[in-house]
């Protein structure tokens, strides 16, 4: 599947109701952005099953602010709604395939037992 570049009005109906997304905070004058760029689209072909989007974080600060993206590239990985990994920087595809694997088996139901557990003890 291709990118989609996201705005803050399709945001949520694209990432909202994806059982897996990445999202690529990026801004058109960062040069480190533009190399992340083509790593990002190889990993969209291979994971058609996943939602890869693209957020301007220059035209849609809010958006990023949302995220706390303090710096470009940025990549937020959400799973069923849960924000299960958010850093700065560029990643070889290598490294940006095994994030994918590990966001696939990740089992989301006990990320959710963990968070209902301790909001009981909170």
């Amino acid at each position: 599947m291709a990118t989609i570049e996201l705005t803050k009005e399709t945001f949520s109906d694209v990432v909202g109701g994806a059982k897996l997304a990445l999202v690529d905070f990026w801004g058109p004058r960062c040069r480190l952005c533009r190399m992340f760029e083509a790593v990002f689209g190889q990993a969209s072909q291979r994971h058609p099953d996943a939602v890869f989007g693209k957020v301007d974080a220059e035209a849609h600060s809010q958006l990023a602010a949302m995220f706390r993206v303090m710096s470009l590239p940025t990549l937020v990985i959400m799973k069923e709604g849960f924000v299960i990994y958010a850093r700065s920087g560029t990643l070889p595809l290598g490294d940006l395939e095994d994030l994918v694997d590990q966001a696939t088996a990740l089992d989301i139901d006990e990320v959710r037992r963990k968070r209902a557990a301790s909001r009981r003890t909170a």
